[in-house]
């Protein structure tokens, strides 16, 4: 088969064709990712603006919503753009930007997922403790760890995956630049790479989600010795919408990057990657906003608050 190199633009396929019903989806795809992008930065603003969510906990909430808002500017403006246009070339920069952004970002997500559970086990099991074991430059450290190990899974794979020679055609069955993708138009072995890879998937998975199912356990056995009913109340309301976050975000990412090859296609790949990408980045700040009682308190004296509520303006 001919070969080429990266120098030549590569075509992605995109998501939607021109019908009335991909038109009508692709209507409800961009306003899912600017309700996305609106609801983390209220998120992030929200946190900013009262004291009272300077707390651990909100600020990893708030690096999750920076996080978001990043993997949503990655992937929709190109695919906007190219539906739009009918324009579906990107350049070997612009693809390995964003197989360097997608890990980057998604697994920079699961550190701080698991940093948060940690949160709320110091504080059901050890509340006392709390100011001492949960302190301002641990949580930077977190931080700082959590950018820095997805920085590095995404550098690995931008810079081997554009080191194969490519076949002609150079088309990418996805609406954004993928490592995956892009090794099925490799004229070479990519097998040891694609082991690779799937093994670092893992870990970057499965090790947070070792941390936080650990963390849980130790909260419920705290839970369930807690004679006061109230103070039951209390813990599950301060876990369920980490909870819920939490089961969604792994969920949709151990279905994506841990099934067997056998059970992928093209398209089912394409429609996990919308929901994984543009439609939970939009319900983190919904189920905090609905399910979180401080953060439901915090709109309400924003909305009263003349300050916050010129904040909210100005954004």
């Amino acid at each position: 088969m001919e070969k080429k190199n990266t120098t030549s633009n590569f075509i992605l396929l995109g998501l939607f064709e021109h019908t009335r019903l991909h038109i009508f989806l692709f209507t409800v795809v961009m306003a899912i990712a600017i309700t996305s992008l609106v609801g983390n930065a209220l998120m992030i603003l929200l946190i900013q603006q009262d004291l009272r969510l300077h707390t651990p906990m909100y600020f990893f909430l708030s690096q999750l919503s920076l996080m978001d808002i990043m993997m949503v500017s990655t992937t929709v403006p190109k695919m906007a753009a190219d539906y739009l246009t009918g324009s579906k070339s990107i350049s070997p920069a612009g693809c390995g930007l964003q197989i360097f952004f997608i890990p980057t970002l998604g697994g920079g997500e699961c550190f701080p997922l698991a940093a948060m559970s940690y949160d709320r086990y110091v504080a059901v099991c050890h509340p006392l403790h709390y100011p001492m074991l949960m302190n301002w430059p641990l949580c930077l450290r977190m931080t700082m760890g959590s950018w820095f190990l997805g920085a590095a899974d995404g550098l690995m794979q931008v810079i081997v995956a554009l080191s194969f020679p490519f076949c002609s055609g150079l088309e990418i069955d996805h609406f954004f630049c993928e490592a995956p993708m892009l090794l099925r138009l490799a004229c070479a072995d990519t097998s040891v790479f694609e082991d690779v890879m799937y093994i670092c998937c893992v870990l970057m998975l499965l090790v947070p989600i070792c941390l936080i199912l650990t963390s849980y356990s130790l909260i419920l056995a705290a839970v369930l010795h807690m004679h006061s009913t109230e103070a039951r109340k209390k813990a599950f309301a301060t876990c369920s919408s980490h909870l819920a976050v939490v089961g969604l975000f792994y969920g949709a990412a151990i279905f994506i990057y841990m099934r067997p090859k056998s059970y992928r296609s093209a398209n089912h790949d394409k429609v996990l990657s919308a929901f994984y990408t543009i439609f939970t980045p939009m319900l983190n700040p919904v189920i905090y906003s609905l399910r979180n009682s401080e953060v439901k308190g915090s709109l309400k004296m924003c909305h009263r608050s003349p300050d916050c509520a010129s904040g909210f303006d100005m954004a």
